[in-house]
C-alpha cells in the first residue's frame, strides 16, 4: 500500500477533542499494531496517546517519554509502549537500547520521531500525522499494512 492510499483526516479543535479521538482510536487497535506519530514539537502526539490509553481503560498518569525514551503500560492483557526518539542522534541507538523485543504480536507500539531510527524500526501499520490548522490541529491517518487497514476499517465503522 502507498502512504496516501486508505487515508483519512479529521480536524481536532482542541486538547479535549484530541483525547476524545484517541479514545476512538483505542476501539480499533489490535495487538501487534505499530503506529508512527508524526508532527512538530507540541503537535499533540502525547495528548493523542493519552486519549488512546484512556480509551483502553488506563486511568494512571500518562507522560511524555522524551527523557525516558519509552513509557510502558499494561492494559488488561495488552502491552502498550509509547516511544519518543527525539533525543536519538543515530538510528543505531534504537538497536543498542534493546527496543526490538518490545515489538511483538502482544503489544501495541506508538513511536514519536520514528525518523530518528530510520532503517531500524519495524514497518508502521499506521502513520498518524498531526499538523496545526487554524486554532486546532489536523490529524491524518494512513493505513500502510493489511493490519493497519483492518484497524482503520474498524475505526471507520465506528462512525468517526
Amino acid at each position: 500500500m502507498q502512504p496516501n492510499d486508505n487515508a483519512f483526516s479529521v480536524f481536532l479543535s482542541d486538547e479535549d477533542a484530541t483525547i476524545a479521538f484517541g479514545a476512538q482510536l483505542a476501539k480499533a487497535i489490535q495487538p501487534g499494531l505499530t503506529v508512527f506519530l508524526d508532527g512538530n514539537l507540541g503537535a499533540g502526539k502525547t495528548t493523542l496517546t493519552r486519549g488512546v490509553l484512556r480509551g483502553l481503560g488506563f486511568t494512571g498518569r500518562v507522560k511524555s517519554p522524551t527523557y525516558t525514551l519509552v513509557e510502558p503500560y499494561t492494559v488488561s492483557s495488552l502491552y502498550f509502549y509509547h516511544f519518543d526518539l527525539y533525543r536519538f542522534n543515530d538510528p543505531s541507538e534504537w538497536e543498542d537500547a534493546g527496543f526490538r523485543d518490545y515489538f511483538n504480536p502482544n503489544s501495541v507500539c506508538l513511536i514519536e520521531w520514528a525518523e530518528k531510527a530510520q532503517g531500524q524500526l519495524p514497518r508502521a501499520d499506521w502513520l498518524i500525522e498531526l499538523a496545526p490548522e487554524h486554532e486546532g490541529r489536523r490529524l491524518q491517518l494512513s493505513a500502510l499494512t493489511p493490519l493497519g487497514l483492518a484497524c482503520q476499517n474498524t475505526l471507520k465503522s465506528l462512525s468517526i
